[in-house]
């Protein structure tokens, strides 16, 4: 008999009683667009997450869509904190508890604010990593948000529709 699949976050939800649908991968990915693709659901549906540091060393969640890539001059801006920039790979598992490309908003390691972008809120059901690259976990945005009670803030980066244009003649 095959054991179920289980994680730190899988038994969290379990014990918020939470409704979710485990998504298992066929292989580990490493790209969003595959990760969505072995999902079958949107990139935007899926939670990006990425730990950043100011130069006081406080540390910060940014989440976004993710087919969306964060601004850290807005994090920075929000928070009222001095310049900030992605986390070195090789600090994020001891910070997050989670390996890179599995880092989810839940059951942190360490105490952080949580950011979320307003575009979280344009799917009604969203993906998180179970904690794990052989899994994602779909679940109600509103659950989520009631489970890490995040700051809503503008942290998208906005591509200039200049920017745009050229990409479109290509």
């Amino acid at each position: 008999m095959n054991k179920p699949f289980s994680t730190a976050i899988t038994q969290y939800l379990d014990s918020h009683q939470v409704s979710y649908q485990l998504l298992p991968h066929q292989t580990a990915t490493i790209t969003i667009e595959e990760t969505a693709r072995q999902r079958g659901i949107l990139a935007s549906q899926m939670v990006k997450t990425l730990l950043l540091r100011d130069m006081g060393d406080r540390l910060a969640l940014a989440c976004i869509p993710g087919n969306a890539a964060v601004d850290p001059k807005k994090v920075r801006q929000v928070l009222e904190w001095r310049r900030m920039t992605c986390v070195d790979r090789s600090q994020v598992e001891s910070i997050t508890g989670y390996p890179v490309g599995t880092v989810t908003p839940l059951c942190l390691k360490t105490s952080m604010p949580i950011l979320f972008d307003h575009a979280i809120l344009q799917h009604s059901i969203v993906t998180i990593s179970s904690g794990s690259s052989l899994a994602g976990i779909a679940l109600s945005v509103q659950d989520l948000i009631q489970l890490c009670q995040p700051r809503f803030a503008d942290i998208q980066r906005t591509v200039s529709v200049e920017k745009t244009m050229i990409n479109c003649r290509q």
